[in-house]
């Protein structure tokens, strides 16, 4: 804002931008304090996961997406089912 004001005062799109940018990033902070800090709300409680994968209903792993074809190729790592392990 102190750049904008001493060296570009009359250049009213950049005070415009800035002012969108400023608002944006208050309504996402606003909405990350609403969720306790976490950026998306959880979809299901961490209670009912938790028994859930304990039940065997929900699996636990790392999502890999293939970044060159994120949109058709992407699975899940299941934790403790390594590629390299042998039986």
């Amino acid at each position: 804002q102190n750049y904008l004001d001493n060296f570009w005062p009359d250049l009213k799109a950049a005070h415009e931008l800035f002012d969108s940018i400023l608002q944006a990033r208050r309504e996402r902070e606003s909405e990350s304090q609403e969720n306790n800090g976490k950026e998306y709300p959880e979809h299901l409680p961490l209670e009912i996961l938790e028994a859930g994968i304990k039940s065997g209903r929900y699996v636990q792993g790392t999502l890999n997406v293939n970044k060159h074809r994120a949109q058709l190729e992407a699975f899940v790592r299941l934790q403790g089912f390594g590629s390299k392990e042998t039986g």
